[in-house]
This record gives structure tokens, C-alpha cells and sequence, in this order.
């Protein structure tokens, strides 16, 4: 599979050589197939609640594509004009709006999600999963796919304080998981706020995967090392030194 990277920050990146204790991930677009439900859902949400009626549609719309990955409450925040008990409502509305298209269409891993996951926990790795959604769509997810006993932790910002492209969720994982440096982490995701978020807690490795919402310019402009096609291609990146299976 081809790997596609920033030369500038692909060569720091290598020249650093910290052995990785622990990856980050991403779930909707990176581990978890997204198809359009997270949009989707917005859309519902918006529909009941009138929180964007101020916006035409393909405006919001635009806005929701560009914060992807994101705290689903500070993008209703935004389409709200700042009202935050407005944002609050339509936050919970798109939480049950997922949970309908979840249940309508059921929800599926990227492929090779799960084998990369088992792959790097078997080379002695801790993995976490990190997301914009609230915890209980978060687990929701995780139950649908059986992996509430995949990774080491999952955590959402209501867990953490702030939602990407803060490092809020890349430096509690950190914490949670013991791990030693943040240069020994790597983030993993198909935003640029995933990348942002990698970047700014001063993470080793800040990679973009092309199986999401944003494409590769995009996510090369946010900085990432690495571009690659799928979280299925991560341990064929060299840039790092990947512990033996």
C-alpha cells in the first residue's frame, strides 16, 4: 500500500527514532466506517432542533465537514451563534440521531481496523480510542462492534476537558496509560483536527489516513508526518521504531 508523506516533517519524524509505547485512534473514518452517518446525523439533529435555521444547509453543512473530528458541542456552538444551551440541545439530539442510524444500518470497522489494533497490542503497545462523541455513543459504537475489550482505554472530551484539535485527549491517554514521552506516542486520524490534536500535545508521530473525511492535501497542510491510505498500512510506515510482534 502506498505511504505518502510531508518530506519536511517526515525527515524530523525520522530522525527522532523513539521506540513507540502507545497509539491513538481515531474512530469514525479512521477505525470505525463513517459513510456519510456522522453528516447524517447531523443533519437530523439540525432538522429538530433549528439550531443552524440562521444558515443555508450546504453552509452548515460545510462547516460540519470542516470540523470533523471536533467536539460535537462546540460545532453546534458555532452553528448556534454562541447559545450554548441551543448547542447543548442539538448535541443531544445528534447523539440520538447516531444511535438511530446505528441501529437503522448497523456500523462496521474500517477494514483491518481490528487486526491492526490486536497487532499493535501484541507487540506490547497500549492503544487508545478517542472521539467527538459524547460517552455514550462512544460505547455504543464499541458494543455494536465487540470491542469494549479491544483497546486499553476510549475516551471522549466530556472524559478529558476540551475535544480535538486541543491535545487534551492525546495528553490524558498519556497519562492514563503511563506512558513514559509524549514523543513515544502516535496519533492516528482523517482529520486535520486529529493531526492539530497530535501536533500540539507534542506527540512523536502525527499520521493521516485517507479513509475519512479529509483528503491528503488537507491533511498534509495540518502538519501530519505521514499520510497513508487506511490504519491498515500503519506499521509499514518507517518513520518509527515499531516493537516486534
Amino acid at each position: 500500500m502506498t505511504t505518502l508523506t510531508t518530506s519536511a516533517q517526515a525527515q524530523t519524524a525520522a530522525s527522532v527514532r523513539v521506540p513507540l509505547e502507545l497509539v491513538v485512534l481515531d474512530m469514525a473514518g479512521t477505525t470505525v466506517l463513517d459513510d456519510g452517518v456522522v453528516e447524517r446525523a447531523f443533519e437530523r439533529a439540525a432538522n429538530r432542533t433549528g439550531v443552524a435555521a440562521h444558515l443555508p444547509w450546504p453552509e452548515a453543512l460545510a462547516y460540519v465537514r470542516e470540523t470533523m473530528g471536533q467536539s460535537k458541542l462546540d460545532v453546534f456552538t458555532h452553528l448556534a451563534n454562541g447559545d450554548t444551551a441551543a448547542a447543548a440541545e442539538a448535541t443531544a439530539a445528534f447523539e440520538v440521531a447516531y444511535a438511530e442510524l446505528v441501529e437503522e444500518e448497523g456500523v462496521e470497522e474500517i477494514p483491518g481496523a481490528r487486526e491492526t489494533i490486536e497487532s499493535l497490542r501484541g507487540a506490547g503497545l497500549s492503544v487508545v480510542l478517542t472521539t467527538g462523541f459524547a460517552p455514550v455513543t462512544r460505547d455504543a459504537i464499541l458494543r455494536a462492534l465487540g470491542w469494549e475489550q479491544l483497546v486499553d482505554l476510549a475516551l471522549s472530551p466530556a472524559d478529558v476537558g476540551r475535544g480535538r484539535p486541543a491535545p487534551d485527549l492525546v495528553l490524558s491517554a498519556v497519562l492514563r496509560t503511563g506512558t513514559s514521552s509524549v514523543a513515544a506516542v502516535a496519533v492516528v486520524g482523517d482529520t486535520a483536527s486529529d493531526v492539530q490534536s497530535g501536533l500540539r500535545a507534542g506527540a512523536g508521530l502525527a499520521v493521516g489516513v485517507l479513509s475519512g473525511a479529509h483528503d491528503q492535501e488537507t491533511l498534509e497542510a495540518s502538519g501530519a508526518h505521514a499520510v497513508i491510505e487506511s490504519v491498515a498500512a500503519l506499521r509499514e510506515l518507517p518513520a518509527f521504531q515499531w516493537p516486534a510482534s
